[in-house]
Formats: C-alpha cells, structure tokens, sequence
C-alpha cells in the first residue's frame, strides 16, 4: 500500500509541476497569446465549429430540421457508399490521379527550384521565377478554356499534328478518356509547379554558403553540389511536406475534374469529392454527401500520422 500511495504522489507531484511549467510558459508569452486572440476565434468559428455537421452523416438528416431530432442512422449511409456500384470506379479514379501527381507533380518544384538555383544570370532567374509563378494566379475556369483552345478537335495540338501527318483523322483529346488522367496531371505541374517551388528555394537560400565553397576546394562539380549539399540541406522540407501530400492522397482535385471532364469521360474523371457534390448537393442527398466526404477525411488523416510515423521512424523527422 505504501509503495502505491508513494507512486500516486509522485505523479500527483509530476502533474503539478506540469501544470506550473504551463502556468509559467503563458504568463511568460502572454502578450503572444493576446495578439493571436483574433486568430483563435476565427479559428474556432470557422475551422472547428462547422465540424458539428458531420454529425448529418449519421443521421437521416432533413433540411430545416435540428440534426439531433433527426432519425439515427448509424453506419447506414456509409454501407451505402461502399456498396455503390460506382465505388471502385471513383475509388481508381481518386488513386490515379493522386497518385500521377505525387510521382510527377510533388517532384517537378523540387527539380525547378535546383535549375533556378544553379541560373547564375539574377535578372533571367527573376524572369524566370515570375514566368513559372504566374500560371497558378490564374483561375481554373480560365484553365480549363486554354486547355479547350489547345486540345479541342479544331484545337492548336491536334492541327499541328495533322498538318506534320502524325494524325490521320480528327481527334478531342478531352472527349477521349484515356487522355484525361494525363491531361489533367499536365495541368496540375503547368499550374503549381512554379509556386510550389517558392518552398523550396526559400529552403535552399537557408544552406550554409561556406559548404558551396569548400566542396568548390575540394574539386566537386556542379551536379556533386547539388548532390551533396542542396539536396540534403532541403531534405527536412521535402519530407514534411511529402507527409502532408501524402494526406492528401485522396484530395484529387474538385474545379478541375468538373470543368475538363464531360459525360463521355466520367469513367475516368469522377472522383470522391466531384461525387460527394453529386448526390450530397445536386441531389439533396446530405447525408449521403456528408458520408462520402467523412470517409475522405479520415482515411487522410490516418494517412497523415502513418507517414508521420514512418518519416519519424526512418529519418528521425516528423510535424509532431
């Protein structure tokens, strides 16, 4: 008994002293904490409070009534989903895309920002960096009609190849599924590629100058600099921000499937969140909606602490 009540003390005694270091800590940082003040309540307001709806994909929600005096419908709307004929095919369609993008599109800054480093001529770099940042201002509407212009039937690419005899007849890349997943990969690099490398040179404008000069002594090359020093020195970045791409796994985009793909496509184009819109806004279908959209967040965030966990594990990195 003594020895229990010798260890209820302790962590009485250790809880204590948590709390004081807490106490210290704000009072310390107080003048922090009352200027982000502001942040918090939006924060609150906007971030968290709404999360009191997903509370309507467990129940058989009905507009204009209170969420809790609505009929319990447990896992039902989620069984549904997982048993829809469509699910597999949204399910592929979600993972391809995704997947195109972390093998091509969460490299291509990285490979920008280390030529942009290696340009030597500061107002070519400067041209360059705001010619590669521009695309990404631009609305995906005013995307989707360039890409129109470009890849319609009468579109600038399918003249050109006609004209050098590659095509023999008249061709819609966007009225051809098997195009899409590659077409809207393309966009995606052409419209992130030169913001998404802001993180990166940011990172690189961090690395010690003197490691540059003494691999310079020692005879290395441009690529073994790069090879030995910018990447490394990157590398915390790259990871971190790879765990979060990896979360977002099943984020395939949303503007740009439903501007770029058509009836003849969807097959290929449909994916969680153009699905969700379908039946849980089109279709008045909240519940159902609030289901699928549930199931993509869950299944992002358990992605996210895995590889949090695994970045921890194998590199001794991690967001928490």
């Amino acid at each position: 008994m003594s020895n229990l009540s010798l260890q209820s003390n302790n962590l009485q005694v250790k809880k204590e002293k948590k709390i004081d270091k807490i106490i210290r800590n704000f009072k310390k940082e107080k003048h922090i904490w009352i200027i982000c003040i502001p942040i918090i309540i939006w924060v609150l307001t906007f971030a968290y409070y709404p999360m009191y709806g997903m509370l309507i994909a467990f129940f058989h929600y009905t507009p204009g009534k209170s969420i809790l005096s609505c009929d319990w419908a447990g896992l039902f709307y989620f069984k549904q989903f997982f048993n829809a004929p469509e699910f597999l095919n949204i399910l592929r369609n979600t993972l391809a895309i995704s997947g195109l993008n972390l093998l091509f599109a969460f490299p291509a800054p990285i490979i920008l920002a280390l030529l942009i480093n290696e340009v030597g001529n500061k107002h070519f770099k400067k041209i360059v960096q705001s010619i590669s940042y521009l695309p990404y201002f631009i609305s995906w509407v005013v995307t989707a009609s360039l890409i129109y212009s470009f890849l319609s039937t009468d579109g600038l690419l399918p003249v050109i190849l006609q004209k050098l005899g590659l095509l023999n007849r008249e061709i819609s890349f966007l009225g051809e599924g098997k195009y899409f997943w590659t077409i809207i990969t393309s966009a995606n690099i052409w419209k992130g590629v030169g913001f998404s490398s802001i993180l990166y040179l940011s990172a690189i404008a961090g690395i010690d100058k003197e490691l540059y000069d003494a691999a310079e002594v020692d005879g290395v090359n441009r690529f073994g600099k790069v090879w030995h020093i910018t990447l490394p020195g990157i590398r915390t970045t790259v990871i971190l921000l790879l765990i979060l791409q990896i979360g977002s796994i099943l984020n395939a985009g949303f503007e740009q499937q439903l501007l770029l793909g058509s009836p003849q496509t969807r097959e290929y184009w449909d994916v969680i969140d153009t699905y969700a819109y379908r039946y849980g806004i089109q279709l008045g279908r909240y519940s159902y909606g609030m289901a699928v959209g549930l199931f993509k967040s869950v299944i992002g965030l358990t992605l996210v602490f895995l590889a949090n966990r695994l970045s921890k594990k194998f590199f001794d990195l991690s967001l928490i």
